[in-house]
């Protein structure tokens, strides 16, 4: 084909946007997409009209399209509307969304180490001798404490197929997880040294539909069992499942691909039973660790999950990536309500993943731990990261 002046020739006029979408839905680095939109003001226009980057954020993971919409919420009071036309504000709410899951696939595939996102317990299906044997002694890394056994234990029963539960809320509301790990109890107390494993596991994710801090677990079995009923959450993804060994390992459940937990709750399914006690002949499942492994996108990312249907809204926060920990400490009514609020919840969970740093390791540590005062690395504070900017 022949021009007068091949200066002119733009790509996507050329190939036609039809053959020009194929192509450009068939890269799969977030950075290409990005790199294509600086290309021209034709390009870009290209780009954000056909949303390829919400596209590629959809392939990574699918979760995503539990978003009914994604919105930026800025640290400065909103501006008054203005009169505009309906293509402007069409035009906008694409140049938003661009930046948004720009940002977002860019965060899907960082590099960043993974860590335990464990924030807190919610509940467990059932407890054999509450609280002794409760949920809570999975977050301890060691399996006996001041000499005397850490684990959780299930009731006993007498079908081997009857499954268990565990829930857990992890340190942020948008989270990367990309392995579940979980160790089966020993019992060196009893004969025969017998490991209570479960047949196999599966992982279910989402969020809940109580008010926020409501789903924290209590020290009554009844309302245990209430704070972890089925009604209460909206999964938005599901596992497959997971034989596990009868070892007293910490055994490593790796999912086929990084998952998007939106709302920060992870239920751990223990399908079926191995081991009997000899007491009382009956079977029962115990986890003396658990360990969810990823990492958090927030505060730059936070959900609302406030619709009752159980869909969510995506919450951008682009100032909170150059936020200081003093900053977050001001309040001079200078914010909008929206940006104060989600930046407090996230502060919450913060403090509380570093109260349970520093309030825990004298009820657990050995000495071998402990070199000249309380030891803290950062798989102590609930997966935080350099980067993050609250530490």
């Amino acid at each position: 084909m022949e021009v007068d002046d091949p200066r002119g020739w733009d790509f996507v006029d050329w190939v036609g946007p039809d053959a020009s979408a194929s192509i450009f839905r068939s890269l799969d680095d977030p950075a290409d997409i990005v790199r294509a939109a600086a290309v021209s003001r034709s390009w870009r226009r290209f780009v954000v009209e056909n949303e390829f980057s919400k596209s590629i954020c959809l392939r990574i993971c699918p979760e995503i399209a539990n978003f009914t919409s994604a919105e930026e919420v800025s640290r400065s009071p909103p501006q008054p509307p203005h009169a505009e036309s309906s293509h402007g504000v069409q035009r906008k709410a694409l140049e938003r969304d661009y930046r948004i899951y720009s940002y977002l696939s860019g965060a899907l595939v960082s590099n960043s180490p993974s860590m335990d996102c464990i924030l807190q317990c919610i509940g467990a299906s059932s407890t054999d001798n509450f609280p002794d044997e409760t949920i809570e002694n999975t977050l301890i890394p060691h399996d006996r404490v001041k000499h005397r056994p850490s684990y959780w234990s299930s009731g006993g029963h007498d079908d081997p197929d009857t499954p268990e539960t565990l829930t857990y809320r992890l340190n942020c509301d948008m989270c990367i997880v990309d392995e579940i790990k979980l160790q089966p109890f020993k019992a060196y107390f009893q004969y025969g040294h017998p490991i209570y494993s479960s047949k196999a596991v599966r992982f279910r994710m989402g969020h809940s539909k109580l008010p926020h801090g409501s789903d924290s677990f209590v020290t009554v079995e009844d309302e245990n069992l209430m704070a972890i009923a089925d009604e209460n959450y909206v999964w938005t993804y599901t596992s497959p499942e997971f034989p596990m060994l009868q070892e007293n390992v910490l055994q490593s459940f790796k999912l086929p691909r990084p998952v998007l937990c939106i709302g920060g709750i992870v239920k751990v399914e223990l399908l079926g039973r191995v081991q009997k006690q000899e007491a009382d002949d009956r079977y029962y499942i115990c986890i003396c660790h658990a360990q969810v492994r990823g990492r958090s996108l927030s505060p730059v990312f936070m959900v609302d999950t406030s619709d009752p249907a159980g869909y969510s809204v995506l919450k951008y926060l682009p100032d909170a990536k150059i936020l200081r920990s003093e900053d977050a400490m001001l309040d001079d009514g200078s914010e909008s309500l929206e940006w104060h609020s989600l930046v407090a919840r996230y502060r919450r969970m913060r403090h509380l993943a570093i109260m349970n740093v520093l309030l825990g390791p004298e009820e657990f540590m050995d000495e071998d731990d402990i070199i000249g005062g309380v030891l803290m690395d950062e798989d102590d504070l609930g997966g935080m990261l350099e980067d993050d900017p609250f530490v």
